[in-house]
């Protein structure tokens, strides 16, 4: 059934239930003039059936109304939020059925009460407005979602891969050979990987490469480093293995087109981070590690640096196992965007499994406590930057107990330069939520070397007074206490 036929089925039934109410008849009363049976009717007002034409005209003369009426597309101003949502293609486009929606219930929910629904919609639409919400970050926080959902972790992905490399008798040893990886997709997938084919474009640096489906181009950006290329060449033997075959062809998304995109584009990912670090290996060394009697920060880079992964690599596959074979849900994944020239940090990526956690991104132009890790560790950095020190990746531990609520967390971060991106610097966080499952865990969660810091969302949300690295006043949290105070004196006010 095409988008356009659910569409006109809904906003049939829509107008046959309002016309119905409206002249006071109950399903039996229209059931005796039309000749249909309740059911039917029931099946029509619910947008799951669209009559016939000579039924339109029998529905259009016990109503009341012309034919035309009925068919029309339009609907009333009181149902426009409605009409709204439909002509977006907005419902179609979201991902029902990897939560275990039926499209059909949704319907039914709008056919049943379409002025409260309408009302509840254009809210929605209002807010997504004032936010300048586009349909791109619904995309991605359903993804979010999804991936919370099943704990971000997907067996039948950690089967594609293990089916890869037996198909393709990939070598045990890691890293894998940039090499290597390039000549499977030459010569198996006949790819034509061009070196340095991005900078004829100056205004496409920022992308890591771009693949030309017409001629089967990978074009690189020159500035690439070895393991860059290698995640890459992985994402587009994914596609391939995987028969992905709505993606988005540059190395990050831009303006997806819809959900199946994103989608793919983090299967993907994992599947490429999946495959330049085996699972089963891993999961023995981040149990060993765990195991220690002490925080080690060169220990836990030993890791990374065994897979030659990235930040971003080596704490996605963190999330991948921690919760499944460490039993440890409870966590958080952070990446911050720092622009020193500015000092701004910006969340550009976040993970909350088993729920959601206190530290998240704002899109309130509010200044992130300075306290967390994930910031500290970025301004060492580039402190180190500018007195000349070569820094490549750095790391830090701490325990952040947050301002207000008894939720403490053990913290792991990275902070690297942002290759290829000039000027920028990017940290990485894994937060896990300090439980008893976890000081079984995790042996050296009590190290004394780990600092213990006081933390919060923002500085405008915080109370604490006596911040050194405060960045901006309390001012919600003032407002806030204000609001207490009133209320508080005006039920003093009102028991005399």
């Amino acid at each position: 059934m095409s988008v356009r036929s659910q569409n006109e089925r809904i906003i049939f039934g829509l107008k046959v239930k309002q016309l119905r109410q409206e002249r006071g008849l109950s399903f039996a009363e229209l059931a005796e003039q039309t000749q249909m049976s309740i059911s039917y009717l029931n099946e029509i007002e619910k947008g799951k059936k669209y009559p016939k034409e000579d039924k339109v005209t029998t529905l259009a003369g016990a109503l009341g109304v012309k034919p035309g009426q009925l068919t029309s597309l339009d609907l009333e101003r009181n149902l426009a939020p409605v009409n709204e949502l439909l002509q977006s293609n907005f419902l179609n486009e979201l991902p029902l059925d990897l939560f275990g929606i039926d499209l059909s219930k949704v319907v039914e929910i709008i056919a049943n009460a379409p002025l409260k629904v309408g009302a509840f919609i254009s809210t929605l639409l209002e807010l997504s407005r004032n936010y300048a919400l586009h349909e791109e970050h619904f995309y991605f926080g359903a993804l979010r979602s999804f991936l919370e959902l099943n704990h971000n972790y997907f067996q039948e992905i950690e089967d594609a891969v293990a089916a890869f490399c037996l198909e393709y008798d990939v070598p045990e040893e890691r890293p894998l050979r940039t090499d290597w990886l390039g000549a499977l997709l030459e010569n198996r997938f006949r790819y034509k990987i061009v070196p340095g084919g991005l900078d004829r474009y100056p205004d496409l640096g920022d992308f890591r490469a771009i693949f030309l489906p017409d001629t089967r181009e990978l074009l690189l950006n020159s500035r690439l480093s070895p393991l860059q290329k290698s995640f890459q060449y992985g994402k587009e033997l994914a596609f391939q293995v995987m028969n992905k075959k709505e993606r988005a062809y540059t190395s990050s998304l831009v303006r997806p087109r819809d959900f199946e995109e994103v989608l793919n584009h983090a299967q993907a990912t994992y599947f490429s981070v999946a495959l330049h670090m085996p699972l089963e290996p891993f999961v023995q060394e981040v149990r060993s590690f765990f195991g220690a009697d002490r925080w080690d920060g060169d220990a836990f880079l030993a890791i990374m640096r065994k897979y030659e992964a990235s930040p971003e690599m080596f704490f996605h596959r963190l999330t991948n196992v921690v919760p499944r074979f460490l039993h440890l849900p409870k966590l958080f994944f952070l990446r911050f965007i720092h622009d020193p020239e500015r000092d701004t940090f910006e969340i550009d990526k976040e993970l909350h499994l088993s729920r959601r956690h206190h530290p998240h991104a704002s899109g309130l132009f509010e200044h992130y406590c300075r306290r967390w890790v994930s910031l500290s560790l970025l301004k060492d950095l580039r402190n180190m930057q500018k007195e000349g020190k070569f820094a490549d990746t750095v790391v830090g531990a701490q325990r952040s107990k947050f301002v207000g609520v008894d939720d403490e967390y053990l913290c792991f971060t990275l902070a690297r330069p942002a290759y290829p991106a000039p000027n920028r610097n990017v940290s990485v966080t894994l937060g896990l939520l300090l439980t008893p499952e976890l000081k079984n865990s995790i042996r050296f969660w009590n190290d004394p070397s780990i600092p213990v810091r006081e933390v919060n969302q923002t500085c405008e949300r915080c109370s604490l007074s006596d911040c050194e690295e405060r960045a901006a006043p309390a001012s919600i949290n003032e407002k806030r206490e204000k609001s207490r105070r009133i209320q508080a004196q005006l039920e003093d006010l009102m028991s005399k």
